[in-house]
């Protein structure tokens, strides 16, 4: 049985193919025919010699997400950037059953984004597709249509809507000012830094692609990108900063708390159902575990005032089927996760996020100012 993701593999790969034969054919050419080609491929007429094809890097939501917020909008990151022209209801389209869905679709820096008119139904598998009409500015479309498809969330989910991270949450470390490790850390997920530079990223042994648009790293199964790589990298990450920072705004904003000051700050050993949580102090996990149990697409959000402390070989546990790419910790001051600490879920912090000896993360580490790791295993949810 041939099922949608087998065949959106197999359209991947063949993809793969046809932009190594493009790339093969541009590096080889035909001498004997070269004195006809007049600037463009030899047995590709339409493509220009030395042109890189465009590729949609990323999706929001991620193809296959399930638990998709109705309200949200649809985003797709480009390689490269694009002729407005060309990114448009015609070619950035979003189907439910093979019906249309009306939306507007608008376009800046290198991401499309498309809105829906009316909010998705419940429970719903959607498709979306960009097709190969979309062109980059030197008029080179797609090799393939790029397809993705999630399904919308029950409306029997406990606690509030998620932050809706955008970009943002294509990071599993973001940061504004540096980002630095020590000892033998392992990174699963991509790392991002704006608007500061690549020399603030330490430890890391950065090692550029040929393209200076990222960097790899032996620590890092992932990509490492900075405000200073080659374009468009820096917008890209200008707009990932952006969304970052209206996450921060939106989970702190959120109105109507169920749980207010709750055991004073000091959250260790006790168990917590979804809901929206606020506290105008500091929170506290210290000695032992802190359970979170809830079903796969329920919500926790922690408002912190203060700093998160997570002492030394604490840990979160998660129950019922709770999952840590739903559980938002929005902190206005420090967070620090303590030596062997383990951890679950997105921080969105307001200044350092510090990860001491030993620690593991399950989640992501958002920071508006640094992140600092010391042997540190963190993985994207």
């Amino acid at each position: 049985m041939v099922t949608k993701t087998s065949k959106r593999q197999f359209v991947t790969i063949i993809a793969m193919v046809l932009i190594t034969l493009i790339m093969s054919i541009r590096a080889n050419g035909c001498n004997s025919n070269s004195s006809h080609d007049h600037g463009t491929t030899s047995g590709s007429s339409d493509i220009p010699a030395g042109a890189i094809m465009p590729t949609a890097t990323s999706t929001v939501p991620a193809d296959l997400a399930t638990g998709v917020v109705i309200s949200w909008n649809l985003s797709a990151d480009f390689s490269t950037a694009m002729d407005p022209a060309t990114i448009i209801n015609a070619t950035f389209t979003l189907t439910q059953g093979g019906a249309p869905i009306a939306g507007a679709v608008t376009y800046a820096g290198t991401t499309a984004t498309f809105n829906p008119t009316n909010n998705l139904v419940a429970n719903t598998l959607y498709d979306a597709t960009i097709t190969t009409g979309a062109e980059d500015l030197a008029g080179n479309g797609l090799v393939v249509d790029k397809e993705w498809s999630f399904t919308t969330r029950s409306n029997v989910v406990a606690g509030p809507d998620p932050v809706n991270l955008g970009t943002a949450g294509n990071f599993v470390v973001l940061a504004k000012t540096g980002t630095s490790t020590t000892g033998v850390t392992a990174v699963t997920g991509d790392i991002g830094l704006s608007p500061a530079a690549a020399t603030f990223i330490t430890g890391f042994g950065l090692i550029a692609d040929a393209s200076n648009t990222f960097s790899t790293s032996s620590l890092v199964t992932g990509r490492i990108y900075a405000a200073d790589y080659t374009p468009p990298t820096p917008a890209t990450m200008t707009t990932a900063v952006s969304d970052m920072e209206t996450a921060f705004t939106d989970a702190a904003g959120r109105t109507l708390p169920d749980f207010t000051e709750l055991f004073a700050g000091d959250i260790s050993g006790q168990t917590l159902v979804p809901g929206l949580y606020k506290w105008g102090t500091g929170v506290l996990i210290n000695g032992v575990s802190t359970t979170l149990t809830g079903g796969s697409d329920d919500i926790w959000i922690f408002q912190i005032a203060g700093d998160l402390t997570v002492g030394n070989g604490a840990f979160i546990t998660l129950s019922g089927g709770a999952q840590a790419k739903n559980i938002f910790w929005q902190v206005s001051g420090q967070t620090t996760l303590g030596t062997t600490a383990d951890f679950k879920g997105i921080i969105l912090c307001q200044t350092l996020i510090e990860m001491q000896t030993g620690t593991i993360v399950h989640g992501r580490a958002l920071a508006q100012t640094a992140v600092t790791l010391d042997a540190t295993a963190i993985t994207e949810p």
